[in-house]
């Protein structure tokens, strides 16, 4: 069995890679990656000697170079994408040309060679806002609020195109907000948790209220794999988290782990379009792959927390230049970045 990963030097896509390695040590394992910001082939040192791995450099809007990667490979997991929502908002070229252009170039790619099975991983995001009390399960309207989420949707419903016009045996995977090793320190919990260890303000959108469904990486990895193994085609299969915590919550679990005072919490402006509330009905796997997460969010919070106080080198080497640059637009001159938002939304 060999299996093209797409994104594998990613946060989800590498710890996939170290699951698949040991949960199936016979398979092939061929990471394609583009590399960008968030790629990091740090992640996956302690494989690069596997003889089942490889890693090829490339791009899956590159359908010459997605060819080339996928040729001989028996199924493809596809985690490439741009995935920050304020990156997004921002600049949305980006998440559309490779999730959405990129993921129908993947897609043909691997119709013509007939690769017998794909994984599309998409996110919980594409439900949007959720009320009160209501989770979304694999029937729920498809509502997303911004141009990342609203470019996965896009991906999963040419997925689902594949599927029903060409009869390719495509299945996709919606996870909820993952945690865990690797993670590039952009996002909510590895900003929360590296700004702590450094004792530097943590940032937190509006009031802090917005409630996300929290899953382990490892979790997501295990039902991923379940997913691949036995999804069946055409289907879609929700991933979430045994725990809905919000963000002032969870930052304020960071700071008690650390021994951090809650007076480093600082309220900055709010996301546009933010969504308040995401909550995902994992009924389907559960009964049909018999998958639910094992890892609580405090055994959860705290194993991720010791790992980036472990590896203080590996979250200086991703904290580079292009990072600080990143968190002076979008954090130290927050105000000034919205503004812009918000005269283009007049104009």
């Amino acid at each position: 069995m060999k299996v093209l990963v797409t994104g594998g030097a990613g946060f989800i896509g590498s710890n996939f890679i170290h699951h698949l390695l040991a949960a199936r040590p016979d398979w092939r394992v061929v990471n394609f990656d583009k590399l960008t910001y968030a790629g990091n082939l740090a992640n996956l040192t302690s494989v690069v000697s596997n003889p089942n791995y490889s890693f090829a450099r490339g791009d899956i809007c590159d359908a010459g170079e997605v060819a080339s990667a996928m040729r001989g490979c028996n199924a493809v997991v596809h985690f490439a994408a741009e995935s920050h929502v304020d990156r997004s908002i921002y600049e949305p070229a980006p998440a559309i040309q490779t999730n959405v252009i990129g993921t129908s170039i993947l897609l043909q790619v691997a119709r013509e060679l007939r690769v017998p099975r794909l994984l599309h991983i998409s996110t919980d995001e594409v439900y949007g806002d959720l009320p009160p009390g209501v989770t979304s399960d694999e029937q729920f309207p498809i509502r997303p609020s911004s141009p990342y989420a609203a470019s996965k949707a896009a991906a999963d419903h040419l997925v689902q195109s594949y599927v029903r016009t060409y009869g390719f045996p495509a299945v996709i995977a919606r996870p909820s907000n993952n945690y865990g090793p690797y993670q590039f320190p952009e996002k909510f919990l590895p900003l929360i948790i590296t700004n702590a260890l450094a004792g530097k303000e943590l940032p937190i959108y509006g009031d802090g209220g917005q409630q996300r469904n929290w899953l382990h990486v490892a979790d997501n990895c295990r039902g991923l794999l379940a997913v691949l193994d036995r999804g069946r085609t055409g289907a879609i299969y929700n991933l979430g988290g045994p725990d809905v915590e919000d963000n002032l919550s969870m930052a304020r679990r960071v700071l008690r782990l650390l021994n951090k005072p809650e007076d480093l919490i600082r309220h900055v402006a709010d996301r546009p379009g933010h969504d308040r509330r995401y909550s995902v009905n994992c009924s389907r796997i559960g009964s049909e792959l018999d998958w639910r997460p094992l890892i609580r969010l405090d055994d959860g919070l705290r194993q991720t927390a010791e790992w980036y106080t472990s590896n203080a080198a590996w979250v200086d080497s991703v904290r580079d230049g292009h990072y600080r640059s990143y968190y002076s637009k979008y954090y130290d001159n927050r105000d000034v970045s919205l503004q812009s938002i918000a005269e283009a939304k007049q104009t």
